[in-house]
């Protein structure tokens, strides 16, 4: 039996286990939205190698809303913001990942 197919670009992992090669933005949209503060706390996206050099991620804060965290050392970038909207948090993933697919 064959393993998996590895993503082109990148891949995004969540705590419960959830894992989507490439997403798009409906499917970060999708993995933020079904984030809660008990067993799904985060969601990872990343290359799909052993030691990348950028990645992203989105977990939930108790006070309520996600803290988004860019951070790439190639380009030496590293962002943490919080927001409270999904759809701005997967749009704006969406564009910085495209940047990084390049």
């Amino acid at each position: 039996m064959g393993g998996p197919v590895a993503a082109d670009y990148y891949c995004a992992d969540s705590e419960n286990g959830d894992h989507v090669d490439d997403p798009s933005e409906d499917a970060l949209f999708e993995l933020v939205s079904d984030l809660n503060g008990t067993d799904n706390t985060f969601v990872v996206i990343q290359p799909d190698e052993d030691d990348p050099a950028w990645f992203a991620s989105v977990a939930v804060l108790e006070t309520g809303g996600y803290e988004i965290v860019r951070r790439d050392t190639s380009r030496r970038e590293h962002d943490v913001t919080v927001e409270t909207s999904i759809g701005q948090i997967a749009g704006d993933l969406t564009k910085w990942l495209a940047t990084r697919a390049t």
